[in-house]
């Protein structure tokens, strides 16, 4: 616990045998409880997770990322978590940060707190190839632009919200795939979400998760296409079904 709020770690996973262990042991006291929502890898993904002690749920057919990271944050809230942390369990970001992220949460600074590969300069030197780079500070930049908000990357898979956050958001109606992420931000930001960030050191490698250059290349085409209907959102022009709630400020 931190500040007396229960902190739970999800680990949305898909063939993450290799590098669950090392994502496990690192992951501070102070997390209360860690749940994996296995999306029918084909690989002993659940078998390690269970004999770690790790709360498991396996999906009966892959439902995608988003898919995977929807049943994630249910379970969360069903083990009556105050704050949630979404770490992939690939070893690419390191659970040591757990902590301050979730206390950025936990002492009612912020609703949502962003692991960023960006801030520190850190993500080359950590082997991010360059072109999802260069891809990164493309698409962040115009996701500023539209969404007005400051961040230095939306692309993080290291996260934490609040309960009451999760509760408020309508996350059902995001994308199963890999854009849930996006689309979750702009609800975030459309909500007056308070959103904060770290430094996040990160690494790549052979067992590190990655989606290969044309999954990139659709997800960068969802990312442009979510920036665009944040905006007309905002312009009471448009609002596609996971943006149609209300945008008054959300206080946490």
């Amino acid at each position: 616990m931190i500040n007396g709020k229960r902190i739970v770690v999800v680990l949305p996973a898909y063939n993450a045998a290799k590098t669950l262990e090392a994502t496990f042991r690192e992951i501070p006291d102070v997390v209360d409880e860690c749940i994996l929502v296995d999306d029918h890898s084909s690989d002993d993904t659940a078998e390690v997770a269970r004999r770690l002690g790790i709360i498991v749920e396996v999906h009966p057919h892959n439902r995608g990322y988003g898919g995977n990271q929807k049943t994630c944050y249910a379970k969360a809230l069903e083990h009556g978590a105050d704050v949630v942390v979404m770490l992939h369990p690939d070893y690419q970001y390191t659970p040591l940060l757990v902590t301050p992220l979730a206390a950025m949460i936990a002492y009612g600074v912020y609703d949502c707190a962003l692991g960023s590969r960006i801030l520190g300069g850190g993500a080359l030197r950590g082997g991010m190839p360059r072109y999802k780079y260069i891809a990164n500070r493309f698409l962040t930049a115009f996701q500023n632009v539209m969404t007005g908000a400051k961040l230095s990357e939306y692309h993080t898979g290291f996260r934490a919200f609040s309960k009451e956050l999760l509760a408020a958001l309508p996350i059902e109606q995001n994308s199963d795939d890999f854009v849930f992420d996006n689309q979750f931000l702009a609800q975030a930001i459309l909500r007056g979400t308070r959103m904060g960030e770290i430094s996040c050191p990160t690494k790549y490698f052979a067992e590190a998760s990655s989606i290969n250059f044309r999954r990139s290349s659709i997800y960068g085409l969802g990312v442009l296409k979510t920036s665009v209907e944040f905006r007309l959102a905002k312009w009471g022009i448009y609002r596609p079904a996971y943006l149609r709630f209300s945008a008054s400020p959300f206080g946490g």
